[in-house]
């Protein structure tokens, strides 16, 4: 590697670095600009398409089908829940905590079109969705 070529490797990782620096930098202080919004966070989901209808799994570990609402927006499908923490004895120390609890919201952009919910149901920890377009 010739002189001229590591120092534009490195300038170009610098820029990266300043890039995702300012990234997280405006991520910070539009969080702090909406300060009444309760957390939430995005669940992982699978869409497949099969024909006119549209199938998705939203991954809700540890969330009870009556704390699961689902409806359609201008912009598509839009899907809340609540995830109760863990029941914890009260001398328990946490060693690992990584499946998320608490607010859920996710949304789900769809094509133009007017749809209907065909069929919804929560098992193994996975809301199942089953769509289809509404011919008018």
């Amino acid at each position: 590697m010739n002189a001229y070529s590591k120092r534009a490797w490195m300038w170009a990782d610098a820029c990266a670095l300043v890039d995702e620096a300012e990234r997280m930098h405006r991520r910070f202080f539009d969080l702090l600009a909406t300060p009444t919004a309760p957390p939430t966070w995005e669940p992982p989901v699978n869409v497949f398409r099969n024909g006119p209808e549209i199938q998705i799994a939203v991954a809700l570990p540890g969330v009870a089908a009556q704390d699961v609402s689902v409806r359609f927006t201008s912009s598509g499908l839009q899907i809340e829940a609540a995830a109760a923490p863990p029941a914890l004895t009260a001398h328990a120390n946490v060693v690992r905590l990584e499946i998320p609890y608490g607010r859920v919201r996710r949304q789900i952009a769809l094509p133009p079109g007017h749809y209907e919910l065909l069929e919804r149901r929560l098992a193994d920890g996975c809301l199942y969705l089953r769509i289809a377009e509404v011919r008018r």
